[in-house]
């Protein structure tokens, strides 16, 4: 049978990728402003693309649907004048070889790439930075000594061409953050931040512009179109239109024809999103950009997406889908996932949670341990069957979950807090005017129930306390601190700020456990020291297969 793998991973979610484009909604949603809002004089009717910021016709031609202007300046883009280009001068650019590739342009272009920026006259500055040209040279690299330099054809571009073609081009979140450190960003002042068309935005459907719905919590959008679906008659509707001869709404009055798209555009509008609120994300908006959901709520959106597809005969797989939810939230994902068997699908998942397991109908367990003490099936049926494997470290947990993998022993006192961490008035997505105070030096776990702002407050948490330390203004010296936002009291201040996330180590196919842990630069060093390598003046770099 055909597979479907439920991920929790973002894969390559772009600055444009909102909830309403994961779940389709999105669609949906701009045929209803197109087909059944109500039009301003002056405007004519559009179709639905004029109502999504990511269509040439849709989106606000100012800001080209991304509500904020970003400008290059030379200040963004050169941070320090007193550098070279060889030296890193225009920060804009990339790094590791395209970046030297650029340099290594621009030298044979003619352009002295060894003074400082400042130095350098008007008309040079201006053409590496804003220049639409794209000169096509040939460069003869500079590389270490004794290493072969071979021509290429480069390509110039400006960096501020780089930085807009980033901008509107990149899947990569990493890529797009590094490139808006370098550009002068505000809000656009046509749109005033909305991204659509002026035209688009005096449309309305019960009072509301497009925006203004998407903007709104799933829950409460979905109320509003319950109601305004029962004002319509609800699916009785269909019927009288029927009967007055408007059939599907396509052979009755105007009026008719447009009341009956509305029914069936709320119709499945209302149930897609009823799916959603029941997983326990309702709390979500269409609006909200993928990057800045949770991959719990990430791959429940996804589960959402398939229950309405109406497809059957699929194996649907899915990852440890329990990771990061609250138990409330878990027995709504295993609702779902039982929908997706009730039509007739496959649902296989790996999973650690037993009041996940204790719902599946069939376990199949694999051990006994890690590594190469793993690899055996040591159990497939059943659930009640595996109890009965003694070499089953899961079912030493099957009843038993919470005392079989206890941490603390019994008596084992608790730490005293050594100070406090106070956080005042976030005001970050669904948080909103919180103050919390957390105690330094034990161990703090921070619980409730998904999409409630637990990382939300960690992140806060994350940039306040990062800040001062990065500005100097957390240092030890002191028991008591505070920058408006964040106070900090209590004899441990803190002097140094680690994330710990459980996002993968590397980046790229070349990153390894190795490269990493940083063990990899001793290794290459050890290397660059022996007779051999001293004799023939290889650099650590030498031993690296990531350089050239």
């Amino acid at each position: 049978p055909p597979t479907v793998a439920l991920e929790q991973s973002r894969g390559g979610s772009s600055g444009r990728s909102t909830v309403g484009t994961i779940t389709t909604t999105g669609n949906t949603l701009r045929m209803l402003w197109s087909r059944c809002g109500d039009y301003p004089d002056g405007v004519a009717q559009m179709d639905s693309d004029h109502f999504s910021p990511n269509t040439a016709v849709g989106a606000c031609p100012e800001c080209s649907g991304l509500g904020t202007v970003h400008l290059p300046t030379e200040d963004s883009m050169v941070p320090d004048p007193s550098l070279s280009i060889a030296e890193g001068a225009i920060a804009a650019w990339p790094g590791a070889w395209q970046g030297k590739n650029y340099r290594d342009i621009v030298a044979t272009l003619g352009y002295d790439i060894d003074v400082p920026w400042r130095d350098l006259p008007d008309e040079a500055r201006g053409f590496i930075l804003f220049s639409e040209d794209t000169p096509v040279v040939t460069v003869v690299p500079e590389r270490a000594a004794g290493r072969v330099h071979r021509p290429y054809e480069g390509r110039f571009v400006s960096a501020e061409r780089y930085l807009m073609r980033t901008l509107s081009e990149t899947k990569s979140a990493s890529q797009r953050a590094r490139a808006l450190r370098y550009v002068v960003s505000s809000q656009c002042e046509v749109c005033h931040g909305r991204r659509l068309g002026l035209d688009a935005l005096a449309v309305r459907w019960q009072g509301l512009a497009v925006d203004e719905a998407t903007h709104r919590p799933i829950d409460e959008l979905l109320s509003l179109m319950v109601e305004r679906l029962a004002a319509l008659g609800g699916r009785d509707g269909f019927e009288h239109d029927a009967d007055r001869g408007g059939g599907s709404g396509l052979g009755g009055s105007e009026g008719t024809a447009v009341q009956a798209a509305e029914r069936l555009l709320l119709d499945d509008l209302s149930s897609h999103l009823q799916v959603i609120v029941d997983l326990g994300i309702g709390h979500l908006d269409l609006a909200r950009s993928s990057t800045s959901v949770s991959s719990g709520e990430l791959q429940r959106l996804r589960v959402a997406t398939s229950v309405r597809s109406g497809l059957f005969g699929v194996v649907y797989v899915l990852d440890e889908p329990s990771a990061g939810l609250h138990p409330r939230d878990t027995e709504a994902l295993l609702r779902a996932l039982g929908g997706l068997v009730e039509a007739g699908n496959t649902v296989l998942l790996v999973e650690h949670d037993m009041a996940v397991v204790a719902a599946c109908d069939w376990v199949v367990d694999v051990g006994p341990g890690a590594g190469f003490e793993g690899g055996e099936v040591l159990y497939s049926g059943p659930l009640d069957g595996l109890g009965a494997v003694e070499r089953s470290i899961t079912a030493k947990y099957q009843h038993d979950p919470v005392h079989a993998g206890a941490i603390r022993p019994a008596g084992e006192p608790v730490r005293t807090p050594k100070g406090t961490l106070e956080v005042n008035g976030i005001e970050r997505h669904t948080v909103q005017g919180l103050d919390i105070t957390v105690p330094l030096g034990i161990v703090t776990v921070l619980t409730g129930v998904s999409g409630s702002g637990k990382s939300t407050v960690l992140d806060v948490v994350r940039d306040v306390v990062g800040g001062g330390l990065a500005e100097g203004a957390l240092d030890g010296s002191r028991d008591d601190w505070t920058n408006g936002e964040v106070r900090v009291r209590g004899s441990q201040i803190p002097t140094r700020l680690v994330r710990i996330t459980s996002k993968p180590i590397g980046r790229t196919p070349r990153s390894n456990l190795a490269t990493y842990t940083g063990l990899f630069d001793h290794v290459r060093s050890l290397f660059a020291k022996t007779p051999l390598a001293k004799e023939r003046k290889y650099p650590p770099g030498r031993f690296s297969f990531n350089v050239t």
